[in-house]
């Protein structure tokens, strides 16, 4: 053959038609039975010049199933689907997603799905109530210290509305009240009496009671007299003193419970009032009981033998005489035994006041603790196994 001789053309190659035809058969994608869209003629096992057919001078017929353009092999494509993946790992996920796998591998946590023995169920649902149950210590703390220190605040109250000129004068002037035998009027007795209650309050010396005189120019209190006011001023002032000290810390507890325990403040004050009317009902049975016996322990509690002894001729008896310490007893357990009463009637625990009946909504907001405990039960369970039954 020379080299001016034609060379023979090659099956399924139209350069005019297509320019960007791929010049390997094996780049070209294969189709969904697994031979190449390229060599449809390898099927019927004839050769590539067999399967050509004839052809006019100007269009070339392709292959059986061989799109002449990349349009056509384009559509051809979609027809059959997406173009598969061209690297391996996709065809593996591809065809593992299609294809359900016969054997699974066990999970890391399989084994929490065992139930544990039931001994050990309840020992976990016991503790689980018990936390639920344990509320902060802090609301518990100032709970306590409100209900101790509310008594205390009362009695220092009443016996404050008491050593006042106000129940001096109501005192001297009532009916039965009895008088003088020495020669001091009602309006004697209000002056001076007047004085003793004044040194009691207030920041003077001994010389605010030492100084005066009646009217005959004699001093109208002894040094012993003036002694013992002294000490009954110290008493008095140290209760004032230790009584606004407690009443500040009572609102500094009041404050924190409001803000911590919603139901902490009636809680505490419930309790309060319990333990004053248990207290002062015991201290009116002894006093009435034997009066006189429970007048000499008290100062004895608060004073030395020998400096809260008079006669009835010294002033101090005259402008107090027994029955007007009977009367500041009455008063005063009056007065604490109304205001307890008063507090617990306003903070008995209803149901409305323990929420019991309202909504879920009401429950949480009666008491944050409790519904924060429960948030937390929630959460233990929550991430326990979903396999253990209960």
């Amino acid at each position: 053959m020379s080299d001016k001789s034609p060379k023979p053309q090659e099956p399924d190659t139209d350069v005019h038609e297509d320019p960007n035809e791929p010049a390997f058969d094996w780049m070209k994608p294969k189709t969904s039975s697994g031979a190449s869209a390229a060599t449809p003629a390898a099927k019927t096992g004839t050769t590539p010049v067999d399967a050509k057919p004839s052809v006019s001078p100007t269009t070339v017929t392709p292959a059986k199933g061989q799109p002449e353009s990349r349009a056509d092999r384009k559509a051809a494509e979609a027809d059959n689907g997406a173009e598969p993946p061209l690297f391996a790992d996709t065809l593996a996920d591809a065809s593992t997603a299609k294809q359900p796998s016969h054997y699974s591998e066990p999970l890391p946590t399989s084994a929490l799905q065992v139930r544990p023995p039931d001994d050990e169920v309840a020992r976990r649902n016991a503790e689980r109530e018990q936390a639920a149950k344990v509320k902060p210590i802090g609301p518990r703390i100032f709970q306590v210290l409100l209900a101790v220190f509310y008594p205390v605040i009362l009695l220092v109250l009443a016996v404050r509305a008491v050593t006042s000129p106000l129940f001096l004068w109501v005192e001297y002037n009532r009916p039965g009240f009895p008088g003088d035998g020495y020669g001091f009027s009602t309006d004697d007795r209000m002056t001076y009496g007047s004085y003793a209650v004044d040194y009691l309050s207030n920041w003077a010396g001994p010389r605010y009671l030492g100084g005066l005189v009646n009217q005959d120019g004699a001093k109208l209190f002894t040094d012993s007299e003036v002694s013992h006011m002294a000490d009954v001023k110290l008493v008095i002032l140290s209760s004032f003193g230790a009584g606004l000290l407690l009443i500040i810390l009572s609102i500094i507890a009041i404050m924190y419970l409001r803000k911590r325990s919603t139901g902490g403040i009636r809680r505490g004050l419930f309790a309060g009032s319990i333990v004053t009317l248990v207290i002062i009902i015991a201290l009116a049975v002894l006093a009435v009981l034997s009066w006189q016996q429970f007048f000499t322990e008290f100062h004895r509690i608060f004073f030395a033998n020998g400096t809260w002894t008079f006669s009835l001729e010294d002033t101090l008896i005259r402008l107090f005489p027994g029955q007007f310490w009977i009367d500041a007893g009455i008063v005063i357990g009056a007065l604490v035994f109304l205001a307890a009463t008063v507090t617990f009637i306003l903070t008995w625990p209803t149901k409305r006041r323990r929420g019991v009946g309202s909504t879920p909504a009401a429950n949480e907001a009666e008491d944050p603790d409790e519904a924060a405990a429960d948030a937390d039960d929630a959460d233990n369970l929550s991430k326990e196994p979903t396999g253990i039954t209960r």
